[in-house]
């Protein structure tokens, strides 16, 4: 049993990077439906449901010091690839489905809760706001509300599990929709010359990125762990309530930031994303190593609220796509730019048109705007709900 703080900081990273790498060198049909990040959350909550380590003083003083300090590099380092000026042009209807979509997900998640709310316990508002993070934006929202809300990590398994099973289902869905496109877009009214020009456009913009190089990591790494260490500074300073805690604070001003240096020349620098990945993935490991399986005792209810949320999310976005004359391309990459991020919302957009891959990215990285600030709004509902 490990109780020393770097040797079990050593594991969690060996586990990480052994999914990661089978990831790519395998190619397994596994990973497909479940994504790399949430098998190293399953991996990691199995050894700690053995007790491959013990929450020694050391141990807890290192899971809290590595969490605390990269939850708001990660989210900087997140966002220097979400340029307003880039999204802003992606044209208003592609941004009013967007934003169509996003307000269905929050209606979902409000509509579910008021319905099955009194079958959870009386926190079970925090892990779906957690997870409406995820489905507004991505797992680095999900993760910095998780933060933001004190989350016990235990409750986490909850919103890993419905992030995985019912996203899993809801990916292979609009994936087996693509056929019917024509079909849909006769029964819509919409017309698609709009996205057909922006696809050309971004795709010739993104041949033209930059290779990652050693001084261009090292210098957003320092950046990093600077921005971390100014948000945390700059929330000591900002007023608290039971919602607003010192860590939203934190969580909040590295969002701010990380918007504003991705309109800067920054953002041109390769790397951001590599760097945020590994800090995500580490960082999902200190969360699943407190949790235990033995926790996840109303596992199957939490997975049919997650059915309930798509559903209501789907029927809603129908009737805005017949109101609006939308197509089903902006319909699923939006829905899977909000749901899934940017590990799917292109694969979609791919199986539509190659050309239209960059605008899958960008609606992705809409997402990482906006998820962290939907979900804590969506969580401030639900805890109203509660009566908390």
């Amino acid at each position: 049993m490990i109780t020393d703080g770097f040797s079990y900081l050593a594991l969690l990273m060996i586990i990480a990077a052994g999914v990661v790498y089978t990831e790519k060198k395998s190619q397994h049909k596994l990973f497909e439906y479940l994504p790399a990040i949430v098998i190293i959350y399953f991996v990691v909550m199995l050894a700690s449901t053995f007790g491959l380590w013990e929450k020694s003083e050391s141990v807890t003083a290192t899971y809290k010091s590595v969490k605390s300090n990269l939850l708001p590099a990660m989210i900087f380092l997140m966002l220097l690839l979400a340029d307003m000026r880039e999204i802003f042009k992606l044209g208003k209807k592609m941004l009013l489905t967007f934003f169509l979509a996003s307000l269905s997900i929050a209606l979902g998640f409000i509509g579910m809760f008021t319905l099955f709310q009194s079958s959870f316990g009386a926190e079970a508002w925090k892990p779906f706001a957690a997870l409406s993070g995820s489905w507004m934006g991505g797992t680095a929202n999900m993760v910095a509300i998780q933060g933001a809300l004190d989350l016990p990590d235990a409750a986490m398994g909850y919103t890993l599990l419905i992030d995985s099973i019912d996203y899993a289902i809801w990916v292979m869905m609009l994936l087996a929709l693509v056929p019917f496109a024509k079909k849909f877009n006769t029964w819509s009214k919409a017309d698609t010359s709009v996205i057909d020009e922006v696809g050309k456009r971004l795709s010739l913009k993104e041949a033209n990125k930059k290779p990652l190089s050693f001084d261009s990591l090292f210098l957003l790494l320092a950046l990093a762990f600077f921005v971390s260490a100014l948000s945390q500074y700059g929330a000591s300073f900002l007023p608290t309530s039971d919602f607003l805690t010192q860590t939203t604070w934190v969580v909040i001003l590295a969002t701010l930031i990380g918007i504003l240096f991705a309109m800067t020349p920054l953002a041109k620098v390769s790397g951001s994303s590599e760097l945020a990945n590994i800090m995500l993935y580490l960082i999902v490991a200190l969360i699943a190593s407190r949790a235990n399986f033995a926790e996840l005792t109303q596992a199957p209810l939490y997975i049919v609220a997650g059915f309930v949320i798509l559903l209501i999310h789907a029927a809603i976005m129908l009737i805005f796509a017949k109101l609006f004359k939308l197509d089903l391309f902006s319909l699923g990459v939006a829905s899977l730019a909000n749901i899934g991020g940017v590990a799917s919302a292109p694969i979609l957009a791919s199986a539509y048109s190659k050309a239209l891959i960059p605008i899958g990215v960008l609606m992705a990285m809409m997402g990482y705007i906006l998820g962290t600030f939907g979900g804590l709004m969506v969580g401030k509902v639900l805890e109203m709900i509660s009566g908390s």
